[in-house]
């Protein structure tokens, strides 16, 4: 595929480099000098220096060609009319664009009314409070990520020195009687990644990501040693960016009391207009001084979404040290990742990794229908329907044999039944496969389980 890519950020560049690996075609449109020559020194991609606004910029990128743009400029109203100029200018077939506006339901409503179509328009802050929202009453759980519209739940948590779990086996947990629809699908440790086996031991910092059933999920949750707090009382947030509002409206909403802490005071003046219940302080949320005196001992969770990395992780140490019991850092330089991890900051959320799933779903076949990347784009969860002539199809797990690096977690049939495979099950046309799987095997199993299998001519 002839991909367009308008704008050469952080962000940019990790799907430019993921959708080259991937054997598309990428061609970055970018203005900046300097950030054309980096561009070209980290992807193996055409770079096209210009504005992305610029009609003959766009046309000498090969526009016209394209199969696909994604508009990942700095500027929302660049990345709008890029898609304005693709859809009149050339025949495009998909058009996906970021915007980081709060207004950004009120621009789908004027793209949408105004027959400008748009494919994806991706809100990183939404999918980052999102995400923060469905982790912040289990203390354990880095995060949980959904897939077949609910009904399968993946969940991350660390391993401790004091867990039960802590030096057993795989199949040592398997004979502990865990809920029946239940698997370790990923281990993180240090920098690798294990796809696990049964002989497999899970050590003290392992990271590990378990998938079960909607229904089984707080029986897993005890299982592993975890409990959901039955209530939020109080909850604080660093930060009063976009993101840190949009939580504290969604846990005003739920009757939650918020405290939000931010440095600049014409900030504060502003948010306070914004959010009807919660106390908006002028003051420096990384000061332990500051944080003893609100009482933050015993708070239920501490989110720490300031815009630089460096305050959130020193914020969610101090958090934790001081007796919050969850707290939360929003990283946006992915080399951060496993730093927290080690650094014991169970949960952490990423607004580029969110913007590179989302992208990747659009850019992938028609039957895939979700996309999370883990880590340093280190593996992969994938939700698909499998294909009629799939060769996986039809036959019983126990005698398929998928490529190193890669396990099925999940089969969620048309009918609505979940089955957390344990070898003894067979993948039917039409089911939804969730598969995990090293970055470097996702292709392999993405055809396989998409693709129609070639004729033989006679």
């Amino acid at each position: 595929m002839r991909i367009l890519v308008a704008g050469g950020v952080q962000v940019a560049a990790l799907v430019a480099a993921r959708l080259v690996r991937e054997g598309n075609e990428v061609v970055i449109v970018e203005q900046n000098p300097e950030r054309c020559s980096e561009l070209e020194e980290i992807v193996d991609a055409k770079v096209v220096r210009g504005s992305g606004a610029s009609i003959r910029t766009l046309h000498e990128a090969g526009l016209g060609d394209s199969e696909m743009l994604i508009a990942l400029t700095s500027e929302d109203q660049v990345n709008v009319l890029v898609c304005l100029i693709a859809q009149v200018e050339s025949n495009v077939k998909v058009k996906v664009a970021r915007l980081r506006t709060h207004e950004v339901e009120h621009w789908r409503r004027i793209c949408r009314e105004g027959g400008l179509h748009i494919d994806l328009i991706i809100h990183p802050e939404t999918e980052i409070a999102d995400r923060i929202l469905r982790v912040v009453r289990v203390p354990g759980v880095s995060d949980i990520i959904d897939f077949a519209e609910g009904r399968v739940k993946l969940f991350g948590m660390n391993i401790d020195s004091n867990s039960w779990t802590s030096g057993e086996t795989v199949e040592d947990l398997d004979r502990a009687g865990p809920p029946k629809n239940s698997l370790i699908a990923l281990i993180f440790r240090g920098q690798q990644v294990i796809i696990p086996h049964g002989a497999e031991v899970l050590r003290p910092g392992d990271h590990v990501y378990i998938v079960t059933t909607v229904q089984e999920l707080e029986e897993v949750y005890r299982f592993m040693g975890l409990r959901s707090q039955e209530s939020l009382d109080r909850v604080f947030i660093l930060g009063g960016k976009q993101v840190g509002i949009l939580v504290a409206e969604k846990l005003e909403q739920q009757g939650v009391s918020v405290k939000l802490f931010e440095r600049d005071g014409e900030r504060c003046r502003k948010i306070s207009q914004i959010l009807k219940k919660t106390m908006v302080l002028h003051a420096d949320g990384t000061e332990e001084a500051t944080l003893m005196e609100e009482n933050i001992e015993g708070v239920s969770a501490f989110l720490a979404l300031t815009s630089h990395d460096e305050d959130n992780l020193i914020a969610s140490l101090l958090a934790r040290k001081l007796g919050a019991k969850k707290v939360v850092a929003l990283i946006n330089r992915l080399n951060y990742l496993p730093m927290a991890q080690r650094l014991g900051i169970n949960t952490t959320v990423s607004p580029r990794l969110a913007a590179v799933d989302r992208i990747l779903q659009f850019v992938r076949k028609g039957r895939v229908i979700s996309v999370t990347t883990f880590r340093e784009e280190e593996a992969e969860a994938i939700e698909l329907i499998a294909a009629a002539g799939s060769k996986y199809v039809g036959k019983n797990l126990k005698e398929v044999k998928f490529p190193r690096g890669a396990i099925v977690g999940a089969i969620a049939r048309p009918n609505g039944e979940v089955i957390v495979p344990r070898g003894q099950v067979t993948i039917q046309a039409g089911d939804r496969v969730i598969f995990f799987a090293l970055e470097n095997t996702v292709p392999l199993l993405e055809s396989a389980f998409l693709h129609e299998p070639k004729k033989e001519h006679a």
